[in-house]
């Protein structure tokens, strides 16, 4: 498939934790997005961190090839490489960091950086139907958590983030107490559809727009400590009832908050992002309350909601247009920021 000289063709790379992830996007509509998982990890109950890189530098090559073909380009007709910068794991951005400097260079063309959590939020533009502005994106990841105000593509503002763990992680630790396999918030979902939300755990007092999950987790501990006590088979006989009430409990804690923060900025255009967004309780929450508020709701497709490189061609084709790029000096950010107004 030949491109016009005018096209803008870009190649993605995502690598910020354990998934590798090239896409190719033309003039702002995506031609290919492969994703290979690492299923190393699944043993070790987490990410590691060492087993991560080392992934990333086997499958980069494999993965591009993969998500170029599929989008009928040759290396020549690439307008700009893109890669994420942060935040995510050192080792594991460095392969896509590194990946995408080499690239450039030898091709000659631009280098665009790309913020991981920006690019969750602009996941909703892959496809219609497109939020307008301004609106309200909840961005839910197994490593953050937080309200987004977007007034454009490139004026996004962090209303409220996690002081501690995110709910991705609350999802995967308590998880490793009921001890299901990592990572548990897909097995939780699934256990959670066969049960009801009988229990109830203490949800964090946290003034403003800001998330805290670690007292959620020690609720639970206590709670299941002390249950074990008078019954030892206590998990075993009420693990559906469990998943829910834990699932129940999160989605509440996020579902207030985005209420909250709905009122404070009159703002009823709502999304969600991030790999926690394929959640169900979590989207039939945001249904309900649709309804209840007269919000109009945005949900990736769940494709785009998980770690990918399509979601990061999606923000590189923006700065495209605006001519934002980066040089050869540029290094990977683990704990790069976005703009904050807290």
């Amino acid at each position: 498939m030949a491109h016009s000289d005018n096209s803008v063709v870009i190649l993605a790379i995502e690598s910020s934790c354990d998934d590798t992830s090239a896409a190719v996007i033309k003039d702002g509509s995506l031609l290919s997005n492969f994703i290979a998982n690492q299923t190393v990890h699944q043993k070790y109950g987490g990410v590691v961190p060492e087993l991560a890189s080392r992934q990333h530098h086997l499958q980069i090559v494999p993965v591009i090839d993969a998500a170029m073909k599929d989008a009928g380009v040759s290396l020549p007709e690439l307008s700009a490489v893109a890669f994420t910068q942060g935040p995510g794991l050192l080792g594991s951005l460095l392969v896509g960091c590194s990946f995408a400097k080499g690239l450039a260079l030898s091709l000659d063309k631009p280098l665009i950086a790309v913020n991981h959590m920006e690019a969750h939020v602009l996941a909703h533009f892959v496809e219609e139907p497109r939020p307008e502005f301004p609106f309200l994106c909840l961005t839910v990841s197994g490593g953050h958590t937080q309200i987004v105000r977007v007034d454009d593509v490139d004026q996004l503002t962090v209303l409220g983030t996690t002081r501690d763990d995110a709910a991705g992680e609350a999802f995967d630790k308590i998880g490793k107490y009921l001890e299901l396999d990592y990572p548990a918030g897909p097995i939780i979902d699934k256990m959670a559809a066969q049960g009801k939300p009988i229990f109830t755990f203490n949800k964090p007092r946290i003034e403003g727009l800001g998330f805290s999950f670690s007292g959620l987790k020690t609720s639970v501990l206590y709670f299941l400590r002390d249950r074990l006590k008078e019954d030892k088979d206590f998990i075993k006989n009420n693990l559906h009832d469990i998943c829910a009430s834990v699932q129940a409990t999160i989605v509440e804690i996020l579902m207030d908050k985005l209420i909250k923060a709905s009122k404070q900025e009159h703002i009823n255009h709502i999304g969600i992002a991030g790999g926690v967004s394929a959640n169900r309780a979590l989207r039939r929450s945001l249904v309900e309350h649709a309804e209840l508020l007269n919000w109009q709701t945005y949900v990736p497709a769940i494709q785009y909601c998980t770690d990918n490189a399509g979601m990061i061609a999606m923000a590189a084709h923006y700065k495209y247009l605006k001519q934002i790029f980066v040089d050869q000096v540029v290094t990977p950010e683990p704990r790069l920021k976005m703009k904050s107004a807290v």
